[in-house]
């Protein structure tokens, strides 16, 4: 066996069967690595379509035009190294497709659209169940605009189907970034940029090991927010939590905003930069009950987590009440996820 392989063998024993997983707090070691080879063999499939200038697919759409509907054996959509210029839609009746790029700093998918509607907006969206995307950059990069026009909303990624998985990808958009509109998702070593709300819906997410870039938006007087959960009642499994990340950036910014009386947002054992505002969390827009909301934080540090002047319907959590959102459980990522911490 090469060095190499005894490598990628070392790698696979310390990611995938990590027995703390089960037991408390996901673990995040320098050398553990998810990476595109990784991620390639616990997929396992030998089918493949690659995309390029000298391919025979030259968009990432065609590509996933070829995808047979109904389709439930992987397939491998290989996007080499580029800018694609081009608004992507994966439907739902194409599902297992790998879309593997070359690195967020490589490959991109980039397009322009704005609208008073997050749907229409979006440059690349995912309505099929079981998709997994590496080393992509996803932006929309439209006009700012002025608050409340046609050109308020730009989202970059929308994210509807179940069981969907994004390593190393990365998202940007100067306004409703990443629209994680519902299902189970995972997002690992991921970079997400944005102002107001810039990660929402009512998705059952988790970004883990995730950094948080807040750009300064001048449009609103208000303060923006990173999220904007809108979980719909006690019953509902959904919520963002976010698991030793870092969050910084220009301006001031709340961690979270109540989009309605459910929402549910965890920040646990994560950096927070001074650009979080000492309130922590606002209900602006919302003036209903706040007793059904759990906007909570857990063992996160830097200057931005201090808890003096946190809201009073926030919380500071306990082991005992973080503990069944910070494992992989969450999302029941061992039924699906082929690679996890």
């Amino acid at each position: 066996m090469t060095m190499a392989s005894t490598l990628i063998v070392a790698i696979v024993s310390v990611v995938l069967f990590l027995p703390s997983i089960s037991e408390g707090v996901l673990p995040r070691k320098s050398k553990d690595i998810i990476d595109a080879p990784l991620l390639t063999s616990k997929i396992a499939t030998n089918r493949s379509i690659i995309v390029g200038p000298s391919e025979e697919f030259k968009t990432v759409q065609a590509a996933i035009d070829a995808v047979p509907d109904g389709n439930f054996d992987w397939i491998i959509i290989h996007l080499r190294a580029g800018i694609y210029r081009e608004k992507v839609v994966i439907p739902k009746n194409k599902e297992y497709i790998f879309l593997r790029g070359n690195g967020r700093g490589r490959t991109a998918i980039v397009w322009d659209d704005s609208s008073t509607n997050n749907t229409l907006s979006t440059t690349f969206t995912v309505w099929a169940n079981n998709f997994v995307a590496f080393g992509i950059s996803f932006k929309n990069d439209a006009s700012v605009g002025v608050a409340d026009t046609f050109y308020n909303q730009s989202v970059a990624v929308m994210v509807v189907g179940d069981e969907v998985a994004f390593y190393h990808c990365a998202f940007y958009s100067p306004h409703n970034t990443l629209f994680d509109y519902k299902g189970r998702h995972y997002y690992e070593s991921c970079y997400i940029q944005g102002n107001i709300d810039f990660i929402f819906g009512r998705g059952q997410s988790i970004f883990q090991s995730c950094e948080i870039f807040v750009l300064h938006d001048k449009r609103k007087k208000i303060l923006g927010s990173i999220t904007a959960q809108n979980r719909q009642s006690l019953d509902d499994t959904s919520g963002f939590v976010f698991l030793n990340g870092k969050v910084y950036g220009v301006g001031d910014v709340f961690l979270g905003r109540a989009k309605g009386e459910y929402s549910r947002v965890i920040f646990a054992k994560t950096y927070l930069s001074r650009t979080i505002t000492p309130a922590g969390w606002t209900n602006w827009s919302y003036d209903g009950l706040t007793d059904n909301l759990l906007y909570g934080e857990y063992e996160c540090h830097g200057p931005g987590s201090e808890p003096g002047s946190r809201v009073p319907w926030s919380k500071q959590l306990s082991e005992e009440e973080a503990s069944p959102f910070i494992t992989i459980d969450f999302i029941n990522g061992k039924e699906w996820l082929p690679a996890y911490y």
